[in-house]
């Protein structure tokens, strides 16, 4: 008889609570998405036109595990220009494939077995499954509509124990596009520097906001030196399929992380970074008429599910309204099946993001208006079904 073969490590990570529907609707022809997240724009031309200049000039080869340095020295800059904070570009930043690759690569250097990670959540999926990988515990902190799904610093001071070691923030947020307030925001700061938490703070929504500006952390005084700022390209510059993201973080743990990175990756996509760079030389126009559709999006969803009584309060980032459910007597997997199944509309179950998602549902705007028009209305029907 064959011993087990796989790692209780992984078998402890379930799958992501997201896949399942979305294979189902991959059968349906007519099916409206409302489901993934990931920008409907084709990236844009200028920086298409740069990753075919590279590979037509025969730049094929490795970059530096760190990532070219000229695209280093332009996120430096731009991290610069924004938020007031400055990275040594040979030091302190690396060029990773994805947001996603730099927090597993930051958590496997940061996270010893059983040490803990608070992470607030509704979460990105990803989050509780980098520290199982990575053998640490997830030390879980619920947050609610009431107070606009933002984390405060005394659940997270409570969450605290002698075996916690980091803190996961993700703002603004996936799932619920809330965004949190420079003064909540400071107040978690001053819990991080009493209790010596590293702070791992995932970014790649920041330019992503509607009339609330985005608190980057590692600007929060005392923070740039314990922060690991997360970023990317993904979400503002219309950008997933690269696969190009970031981090910055004071040497010793840029160190420590680029041992991951060089092992697992060696460096990311060469025309990938040639495309970035160019994103950050021309691309804020587009940036600025991407958000500005986003907005638009954003107003007609919430007051259109508002209007057809599914009450959603107002996101103020990201590209994501997380509605209510709980009140029709079904569960947000009732929900979302009856909705893909009887009216074609994907979407995702809140409680793939965490328990306290519970009773709720993710929908991503960014999709067309006409398409999230439609939406609106085969969803009413289904509300008219259950009333």
């Amino acid at each position: 008889m064959m011993r087990e073969r796989l790692s209780q490590r992984v078998q402890r990570v379930p799958p992501s609570g997201i896949r399942r529907f979305f294979d189902i609707a991959a059968t349906m022809p007519d099916v409206i998405s409302l489901g993934v997240g990931e920008p409907d724009f084709v990236t844009p031309d200028a920086i298409r036109g740069a990753a075919v200049r590279s590979i037509e000039q025969g730049y094929t080869a490795y970059t530096s595990n760190s990532g070219l340095l000229e695209l280093r020295v332009a996120v430096a800059e731009h991290i610069a220009r924004l938020y007031g904070v400055r990275y040594d570009p040979e030091t302190e930043l690396l060029i990773t494939v994805g947001v996603s690759e730099a927090l597993q690569a930051a958590m496997l250097a940061l996270i010893d077995e059983g040490d803990e990670v608070i992470v607030p959540e509704p979460c990105f999926v990803a989050y509780p499954a980098t520290v199982q990988l990575a053998t640490g515990t997830v030390a879980s902190v619920p947050t609610t509509v009431e107070n606009q799904f933002q984390v405060s610093a005394a659940a997270i001071e409570a969450a605290i124990t002698p075996r916690t070691r980091a803190l996961l923030i993700g703002y603004p947020n996936n799932p619920t596009g809330a965004v949190m307030s420079r003064e909540g925001l400071a107040a978690i700061a001053e819990v991080a520097e009493r209790h010596d938490l590293t702070v791992l703070s995932d970014e790649i929504y920041d330019r992503l906001v509607y009339g609330a500006p985005h608190t980057c952390f590692a600007a929060l005084p005392g923070m740039r030196e314990r922060t690991v700022l997360l970023g990317g390209f993904s979400k503002a510059y219309a950008m997933t399929g690269w696969r190009l993201g970031w981090m910055a973080a004071p040497a010793d743990i840029t160190g420590a992380v680029r041992k991951v990175h060089q092992y697992a990756i060696m460096s990311a996509p060469t025309m990938s970074q040639y495309a970035g760079l160019e994103a950050l030389r021309s691309g804020e126009d587009a940036v600025t008429a991407m958000v500005g559709e986003y907005d638009r999006r954003r107003q007609v969803i919430v007051g259109g599910l508002n209007q057809i009584g599914l009450p959603t309060f107002e996101p103020r980032g990201a590209f994501y309204v997380f509605p209510q459910v709980s009140h029709l007597g079904l569960s947000s997997e009732e929900f979302v099946e009856r909705l893909l199944v009887e009216h074609e509309v994907a979407t995702v179950p809140g409680d793939a993001f965490g328990p306290s998602g519970s009773g709720f549902v993710r929908m991503c705007y960014a999709t067309s208006m006409d398409k999230i028009e439609t939406a609106l209305e085969r969803i009413e029907r289904l509300l008219r079904s259950v009333s």
